[in-house]
């Protein structure tokens, strides 16, 4: 006759840190504000910078304040939303335009 001493352990003694989901909603979407925001402050260093290089900024802002993994990103995306507006400054001053113009 047998008798079983002990039950058979169908999961870890310790639980399993890594297991689980990788990242949180709140985080992918603070992730995808840093890209966005370094996308919008590139793309208004060449077009639409009064209203680009705000967005940059905010989105910047957002993401860095939400913990994102990507802070490199939000960081550049904050320096081209300001350079945004420092070159928008600086057309308005030397052309009397808000906008780029290649020739005299």
């Amino acid at each position: 006759m047998t008798t079983l001493s002990a039950p058979l352990r169908t999961t870890p003694a310790t639980p399993n840190k890594t297991a689980g989901p990788a990242t949180s909603p709140r985080r992918s979407q603070a992730d995808g504000m840093a890209v966005a925001s370094f996308i919008l402050g590139l793309l208004g260093t060449l077009v639409l910078n009064l209203l680009l290089g705000p967005c940059a900024l905010v989105l910047g802002s957002l993401a860095l304040a939400r913990g994102t993994h990507r802070r490199g990103r939000a960081l550049l995306g904050l320096t081209l939303g300001a350079a945004d507006l420092l070159l928008l400054a600086l057309l308005t001053t030397t052309d009397g335009t808000i906008s780029w113009h290649i020739g005299g």
